[in-house]
């Protein structure tokens, strides 16, 4: 899809500003697993024919049909805020041994956990594109610089396509503190080994392993998705939710997932959480397999045994045909008494202290 309305925009842009952006297209599409990684991929029980599978059969993707790229073009729902969405800049970061979550927006969250910091699917570029100049473009500022954030234990990846997965913020990160870890799932480190990430600050993992940072796990668990940066559904690399597990605390964060009895294994196996971070957005009856609903997303959370649900993969880029503040008002009808709250993107919330929802978006929307 993103491939369609990058063709669509070309139209709009000057030829001169596209020559000069279609330098960094074939780095940003990223690289090829080869060798040791691809003989590590082949062992996997997820992967066969060639591709990684999920655990039961998914209609993902081929071309959107037309009605997808019509509804898209031409449809009446109001896909953008009407007025700037309120940020929250940087908090202090001395002195946080708890858990404390902030959501950046669309999928960017940084956890603090017991004196960890984890960043999860980081994006600072404008655009989720291979392109700087085409692609879907950001509906909000980022509300930190990313030389606001602290020093990171980790970044960790669900998956590899361009809204989760960024060049320009991945190379500033692997040159802004020369010993961080990236931890993603099976075959996403080629990628990374593409923008000169050195393989021994990668970690790959496949569903159900994990890394440890000192008393603090990070555990790639099971997702239904898809991945591929060239062509949609080409499923060369992993994807995956992820469980960061300390002593006392604990946090599952969905990355982008249909929903799935898996769910339920995962939180028999890790739950409970103190707090789950819930693919909300971005969903559509075309494509009901590979990303939840907010409905389906209530029953993630109550699947997995959270606590708090924080939503993301909203607000930040217009990737569907629904409404831009649709899947919260979703979200909060079927939560019924539920402990759920809605941060504005950049607010650092104490996960024992988080307040309930203010309707912050309704002003905007």
């Amino acid at each position: 899809m993103i491939r369609d309305l990058m063709r669509r925009s070309a139209l709009l842009v000057p030829v001169g500003a596209l020559v000069g952006a279609g330098w960094q297209v074939p780095a940003a599409i990223g690289g090829r697993p080869t060798g040791a990684r691809l003989a590590r991929m082949r062992r996997s029980p997820h992967f066969r024919d060639g591709r990684f599978h999920n655990d039961v059969a998914t209609a993902v993707a081929g071309p959107p049909p037309s009605g997808a790229m019509r509804d898209l073009v031409l449809g009446k729902e109001v896909r953008r805020p009407r007025q700037p969405v309120p940020l929250v800049g940087a908090p202090d970061f001395a002195g946080v041994d708890g858990l404390r979550v902030s959501w950046l927006g669309h999928a960017t969250v940084l956890v603090e956990i017991e004196g960890k910091r984890v960043l999860f699917d980081p994006v600072w570029s404008d655009r989720v594109s291979p392109s700087p100049v085409l692609g879907p473009k950001r509906l909000h500022p980022v509300p930190w610089a990313l030389d606001d954030l602290p020093d990171l234990d980790a970044v960790v990846i669900s998956h590899d396509h361009y809204d989760h997965l960024d060049m320009t913020t991945i190379r500033r990160l692997a040159a802004r503190q020369p010993s961080l870890r990236f931890v993603v799932p099976l075959g996403v480190g080629a990628h990374l080994e593409r923008w000169r990430v050195p393989a021994d600050r990668i970690v790959e993992l496949d569903w159900d392993e994990r890394v440890s940072l000192d008393h603090v796990d990070v555990v790639a668990t099971a997702a239904q998705h898809f991945s591929g940066r060239l062509r949609p559904g080409g499923n060369g690399t992993l994807w995956a939710s992820w469980v960061i597990k300390g002593r006392d605390r604990s946090v599952f964060y969905t990355g982008d997932s249909g929903y799935f009895d898996g769910y339920r294994r995962i939180g028999d196996e890790y739950g409970p959480f103190d707090v789950t971070f819930i693919q909300v957005g971005a969903y559509s009856p075309y494509w009901p397999d590979i990303h939840m609903t907010p409905e389906e997303g209530v029953e993630t959370h109550r699947a997995v045994r959270g606590e708090l649900l924080v939503p993301v993969h909203w607000a930040t880029f217009n990737l569907a045909m629904h409404s831009w503040s649709e899947p919260v008002e979703r979200l909060l009808k079927a939560a019924g008494d539920l402990r759920v709250t809605i941060p504005k993107p950049g607010q650092a919330l104490d996960v024992d202290e988080a307040s309930p929802p203010d309707g912050w978006w309704r002003a905007v929307a």
